[in-house]
C-alpha cells in the first residue's frame, strides 16, 4: 500500500505541475525525445519513415522492398510492456505465445515458430534457449525496460541476418547513452516506479548514464519486477502467473576515430516462478540469463567501398527446476514407475556464441547505383541437460550444434527500377556421445521494385515483388530426443537422426506508398501492404507413430503402444495478407494494422491438416491527439481477433485498450494505462494444443511515475 500511495502521490504533483514551455509539434515516432532535443523533427515523418536497427543498408521500413516494421521508444513507452507480446502489439504478422510463465516467450511469424524457424535477437546476440515441454518450445528472455526498438523483418528475406529465419527475424535494440543524456549533459539518471491492478504487480527502475568525452560513454539499467498472480476476465485467479525477476543492463560505446564505433554490452536477468500442474503448484523455477555482446563498425564517407561491421556475442541461459510436491513418473530409460521425491532437481544450460561480419560496398556502374553486401555469420549451441531420473531434463537432449553462412547481396537502382539480387549458403552440423548429421545449402533470392508514377500525390507510390528462399536445419531436441514420456502416460520419444532440414520458399507482393502534406501542411501518410505465399518443403512435425504398425519402427513397450518422432512432413503451405498505416498531423495520429494468416500441412500421402501454430487474424487500431503543446498525449486501441481454423479452444475476442502519457515537467513524467478494458475473457489460440486452456489477464490499469535528472 505505501508503494500505491507515494506512486499516486508522484502522480497528484504531476498533474497540479504547470506545464514547462513547449517545443514545436514533430512526428510521432520522436514524442519521446521532445524535452531532451530542441530541434525540432522534420515534417512529414512518421513511424515508417524510421531507419530499421537490422537493416544492412540503412533502410526506412517505408523504403525496404520487404514486409518490414519498426516499433520505437515512443511507442513502447506508450504501451507500458511488462512482456515482448505487449511490446509487439498491432506488428501484423506477428504473434508472441507465453503460457503463465509471462517471463518467457515464444515468438511466431506468419504461423512459424520455434526451433530457430524465427532468429529473435538481442544486440546481435541470437536466444536459442530451448526446453522440451508441452506449448512453448523455443523461449527468450529480455525485459521491455532495457529495450528502445525492435525491428521485424517477416520472410525468409531476411537471410543476410543469419541461417535457419524461414520466417523472419525480430531484432531488440536496446537502450545506449546517447538516447538519455540530454544536449550538454555529461551525466544523468532517472527512477521509474510502476503499479499494476492486475496481480498487484510492482516494477521499480532505475537509469544512470555517463558522459567521460565525446569518445566514451556509459549507461547502466536496473530493473525490479515483482507480480502476483493475475485474473482472467472472468475474475478467476490463473494459478502460476507470478513471478519476480530482476534484470540489468550495462554498455558502453567507444568511438576509436571519428568514423568507428565499438559497442561492448551486458544484458542478463535472474527470474523466478512457480509451475503448476492441474492447478497445484509442482516445480519452482530459477531462471539465469546473460547475453555479452560487441558490435564494431567503421564507414568512410570518403571510401564508399568501406562499410564494415564485425559482430560478436555469447548467450547464457541456465534453468532449474525443483520438484515442491513428489510426482509419479517414467524411468526415462525403461518406462517402469518410479516417484519423483520433493527437491528432485532438473538442469537445463544451454549456451550461443555467435559472429556476425559484413560489408556493404556503394559504387555506379553505366548510370546504376548499386550497394553490394556481403559477409558471413557462424552459430553454435551448446546444450547441457541433466538432473534426477526422470526428471524434465531428460528429454532435452545435451549436444552441440553449428551452424554457419555467407551471403552476397547486391541492390541496384535506376531511376523508377530498383533490383536486389542475393544468394546465400548454410552449412550446419550436429552431435551428440551418439549421433552426428550435417547438410548444406544454397538459398537465392531476387526482389524487383517499381516506381512508375511522378505525379505529386503519386510519386511515393511503390509495387514489388520477392522469391525468397530460406533454410532451417533440424535443432538438437528434433534430431536426438529419446527417452520414455514422463508422467501421465508413458510410451517412447524416438530419435531421428535421418532428419532433413526444412526449406522455406515465399512468393511476395507489396506496396509502399508515402505521402506527406495530405490534408494539411506538415503531415504525413505512410502504408505498407502485402500478400505472401509459403511452401515450407521437408516441414518438421511432431508424429505419433503406432507400435501396430510393423513399417512406423515403433516398439511394443510397458506403456501405450505409440511412439513419438519428430518428422518431415512433405509440405507446409501458409498464405496471407498483411497492412500497416500511419497518418500523422502533429497533433494527433492514426494508426491501422491488419494481418490474415491461413496454414495446413500435406503429407506425402496427400493428407491435409491445418497447421497448430497459425496464430489469430488481427486488425489493430490505433488514436491518439496530442494536448498541450505536446505534453499531454490521450489515445487508445482497439484490436480484432478471429480464430484460426481447427483451433480446439479459440474464439473471436476484441480487445479495448486506453492510454495516457503527461510530461508535467521537463523532469517528471506520469504515464497511465487500461489494457483488455473491457474485461474480456480470451485465451492466445498458440496455447490451444497445451494441456490445459490458460485464460490471458482480465482488466488491467498501469499507472507509472518517471523522475530524471542530470547535470
Amino acid at each position: 500500500m505505501a508503494k500505491v500511495a507515494l506512486l499516486a502521490g508522484a502522480a497528484t504533483i504531476a498533474l497540479l505541475t504547470s506545464p514547462a514551455s513547449a517545443q514545436p509539434a514533430a512526428d510521432q515516432a520522436d514524442q519521446t525525445k521532445k524535452t531532451e532535443d530542441t530541434k525540432p523533427a522534420p515534417a512529414g515523418a512518421t513511424l515508417l519513415d524510421k531507419i530499421l536497427v537490422i537493416s544492412r543498408t540503412g533502410e526506412t521500413a517505408i523504403e525496404s522492398l520487404a514486409s518490414a516494421s519498426h516499433v520505437d521508444q515512443e511507442q513502447l513507452d506508450r504501451r507500458m510492456a511488462t512482456t515482448p507480446n505487449e511490446m509487439l502489439l498491432g506488428v501484423p504478422g506477428v504473434a508472441v505465445q507465453a503460457d503463465a510463465r509471462r517471463v518467457s516467450s515464444s515468438i511466431n511469424i506468419r504461423g512459424l515458430q520455434d526451433f530457430g524457424r524465427v532468429a529473435v535477437i538481442v544486440d546481435g546476440a541470437r536466444q536459442n534457449f530451448q526446453r522440451s515441454d508441452h506449448g512453448t518450445q523455443s523461449t527468450f528472455y529480455v525485459d521491455p525496460e532495457l529495450i528502445k526498438s525492435v525491428d521485424v523483418i517477416r520472410g525468409p528475406t531476411a537471410n543476410t541476418y543469419g541461417s535457419g529465419a524461414i520466417g523472419g527475424v525480430v531484432f531488440f535494440d536496446t537502450k545506449d547513452a546517447v538516447d538519455f543524456l540530454r544536449s550538454g549533459e555529461t551525466w544523468a539518471g532517472s527512477v521509474t516506479g510502476r503499479y499494476e491492478s492486475n496481480g498487484k504487480g510492482w516494477t521499480a527502475s532505475a537509469s544512470g548514464a555517463y558522459k567521460f568525452n565525446d569518445d566514451l560513454d556509459v549507461l547502466g539499467n536496473i530493473v525490479y519486477r515483482d507480480y502476483g498472480d493475475y485474473k482472467n476476465g472472468s475474475g478467476d485467479t490463473v494459478a502460476g502467473s507470478g513471478f519476480d525477476v530482476l534484470s540489468g543492463l550495462l554498455k558502453t560505446t567507444i568511438r576509436p576515430s571519428e568514423n568507428s564505433e565499438l559497442k561492448l554490452g551486458w544484458v542478463g536477468s535472474s527470474d523466478g516462478w512457480t509451475e503448476t500442474s492441474g492447478g497445484v503448484p509442482a516445480n519452482d523455477v530459477d531462471l539465469k540469463s546473460n547475453t555479452f555482446t560487441a558490435r564494431y563498425n567503421i564507414t568512410d564517407d570518403a571510401k564508399s567501398w568501406l562499410d564494415l561491421h564485425i559482430n560478436a556475442s555469447y548467450n547464457k541461459t541456465n534453468l532449474d527446476l525443483t520438484t515442491l510436491v513428489p510426482q509419479n513418473r517414467f524411468d526415462p530409460s525403461t518406462g517402469l514407475p518410479v516417484l519423483l521425491p520433493v527437491g528432485s532437481t532438473s538442469t537445463f544450460d544451454v549456451g550461443t556464441a555467435g559472429v556476425d561480419i559484413w560489408n556493404t560496398s556503394r559504387f555506379e556502374t553505366a548510370g546504376v547505383a548499386h550497394e553490394l553486401t556481403y559477409g558471413g555469420d557462424w552459430v553454435g549451441d551448446d546444450v547441457e541437460t541433466g538432473g534426477t531420473a526422470g526428471g524434465d531434463s531428460f528429454y532435452t537432449p545435451s549436444g552441440k550444434r553449428s551452424v554457419s553462412g555467407a551471403y552476397i547481396q547486391d541492390k541496384l537502382t535506376w531511376d523508377w527500377l530498383e533490383v536486389i539480387a542475393g544468394l546465400r549458403y548454410d552449412n550446419y552440423s550436429l552431435e551428440d556421445s551418439t549421433h552426428e548429421t550435417s547438410g548444406d545449402r544454397l538459398s537465392p533470392r531476387i526482389t524487383v521494385g517499381v516506381t512508375p508514377f511522378e505525379s505529386a500525390s503519386l510519386a511515393g507510390l511503390q509495387f514489388y515483388g520477392t522469391y525468397a528462399e530460406g533454410y532451417r536445419s533440424p535443432s538438437l531436441t528434433e534430431t536426438l530426443i529419446s527417452g520414455n514420456h514422463p508422467a501421465g502416460v508413458t510410451f517412447p520419444f524416438l530419435p531421428n537422426p535421418n532428419l532433413r532440414p526444412e526449406t522455406g520458399k515465399t512468393t511476395e507482393f507489396g506496396v509502399n506508398y508515402k505521402l506527406n502534406d495530405l490534408i494539411e501542411a506538415g503531415d504525413a501518410f505512410r502504408l505498407k501492404a502485402g500478400y505472401f505465399h509459403n511452401d515450407v518443403d521437408d516441414y518438421i512435425e511432431g508424429v505419433t507413430l503406432s507400435a501396430f504398425d510393423p513399417t512406423s519402427g515403433c516398439p511394443f513397450g510397458p506403456g501405450i503402444p505409440i511412439c513419438f518422432q519428430y518428422q518431415n512432413v512433405a509440405q507446409a503451405k501458409i498464405n496471407g495478407f498483411e497492412l500497416e498505416s500511419v497518418y500523422d498531423a502533429g497533433w494527433g495520429y492514426a494508426g491501422l494494422s491488419a494481418s490474415i494468416i491461413n496454414g495446413h500441412t500435406i503429407s506425402d500421402e496427400g493428407e491435409r491438416a491445418d497447421l497448430a501454430t497459425i496464430p489469430s487474424s488481427q486488425v489493430t487500431g490505433q488514436l491518439g491527439f496530442r494536448f498541450l503543446q505536446d505534453k499531454l498525449t490521450v489515445g487508445g486501441e482497439v484490436q480484432y481477433n478471429g480464430k484460426p481454423k481447427g483451433n480446439p479452444v479459440a474464439k473471436d475476442y476484441t480487445l479495448v485498450n486506453a492510454f495516457a502519457s503527461y510530461q508535467a515537467t521537463d523532469n517528471l513524467k506520469v504515464d497511465f494505462r487500461a489494457d483488455n478494458l473491457f474485461d474480456v475473457k480470451y485465451t492466445n489460440p498458440l496455447n490451444g494444443g497445451t494441456t490445459a486452456v490458460i485464460y490471458e489477464p482480465g482488466i488491467t490499469l498501469k499507472l507509472a511515475a518517471t523522475m530524471r535528472f542530470g547535470g
